[in-house]
């Protein structure tokens, strides 16, 4: 009973092939939440604390854990890093291609996600 397996190759970009119209900024959001989640993380933040310093409800808190990204703007996830004491730099630069991607950097453990 065995079954034959198809791989199709992916184009780094989940959202992109599930389909999604706005796959890079679904992806940047993505990146931006797993900042921000894992520097909740690292400080041990309660609910409450983070509730607090990101001035949102407790309720977003827990959104904001589960990665809901439809849940939050792009905005607000750079407000929220900014609260959370880290610098947001946004780059423009010519590129080669018809249209351009949206790239999220972390310099610090020098991951690109694009």
């Amino acid at each position: 009973m065995n079954q034959d397996i198809n791989f199709c190759p992916g184009s780094g970009n989940i959202f992109e092939d599930l389909g999604f119209e706005n796959a890079d900024e679904m992806l940047a959001k993505a990146e931006l939440t797993r900042q921000i989640n894992l520097i909740i993380q690292q400080r041990q933040l309660t609910d409450e604390e983070i509730s607090q310093l990101l001035s949102i409800e407790p309720s977003q808190v827990i959104e904001l854990g589960k990665g809901k990204l439809l849940r939050f703007s792009t905005d607000d996830l750079i407000r929220f890093l900014k609260a959370l004491g880290k610098d947001v730099e946004i780059v423009v630069k010519n590129t080669s291609s018809i249209s351009g991607k949206l790239t999220v950097t972390d310099t610090e453990s020098n991951v690109m996600v694009s």
